[in-house]
């Protein structure tokens, strides 16, 4: 089941559509608003959101912290304030362990974007999830915070990653084989391999830095044009 994110007393209509936006993001869509500011619905929260009008438009309005909760079985609080509260404080990360874990819905507080949580917001929720964080510079602003705790939700859902690139298969050993001969060729031809007694070492060096990056048959075709560029004002003496 879903966390349900409850936005507290919210001011700017931009910042619930951006909130919105990122927990979209993440495959989240159950968002409620606790007597915001400029009213509900809000002009301004469209076109901040990009898009993620789902969740917009099921978002639901209450007048109190304790009814936008009524109905979860766990509550956390998201502040960077130490408050004196005798309560449990858990990482975003562990939050989102527990969330999953739980049995019931789960609700997830955070606070306007001027000062955050209230004590008495922080004092109905049964933990505390804060974000280690600069001490001399403890800002995150609303959509930060929800995309944090939203993220680390997600790691442990199926959520579907971007399609990867096909890669080209690896080039043929002959290939590779052939490119190594090759700059062999025009580095011995340059007197490269110097002092002689030392040659198989370099040659083993060389072979070894070319080896390791599994070029593809492109690639290697690629590089063979290169040498081969640099090879001919040689050949036109």
């Amino acid at each position: 089941m879903q966390p349900v994110f409850v936005l507290v007393r919210p001011q700017l209509g931009e910042n619930i559509g951006k909130a919105a936006r990122a927990m979209l993001n993440f495959g989240l869509t159950e968002l409620r608003l606790v007597a915001p500011r400029d009213g509900w619905p809000n002009p301004s929260a469209g076109p901040a959101a990009s898009g993620a009008d789902i969740v917009l438009e099921k978002a639901q309005v209450f007048d109190s912290v304790a009814d936008a909760v009524a109905d979860c079985a766990h509550v956390y609080a998201t502040t960077v304030r130490k408050r004196g509260l005798v309560k449990p404080v858990v990482t975003p990360e562990v939050a989102a362990q527990e969330m999953h874990a739980a049995d019931g819905r789960v609700a997830i507080l955070f606070g306007p974007e001027r000062s955050g949580l209230e004590t008495d917001d922080v004092t109905i929720a049964r933990t505390i999830v804060t974000v280690p964080i600069n001490p001399e510079f403890g800002s995150l602003n609303l959509a930060q915070a929800v995309i944090l705790v939203a993220y680390e939700w997600s790691k442990h859902v199926a959520l579907k990653s971007p399609p990867k690139t096909d890669l080209d298969p690896p080039a043929l050993q002959a290939e590779l084989d052939g490119l190594i001969a090759h700059l062999e060729g025009m580095l011995d031809g340059a007197g490269y391999f110097f002092p002689p007694d030392r040659a198989h070492v370099t040659r083993r060096t060389l072979r070894s830095v070319l080896t390791k990056p599994a070029w593809n048959a492109n690639e290697v075709r690629t590089l063979r044009g290169v040498l081969t560029m640099i090879e001919r004002p040689q050949k036109r003496d």
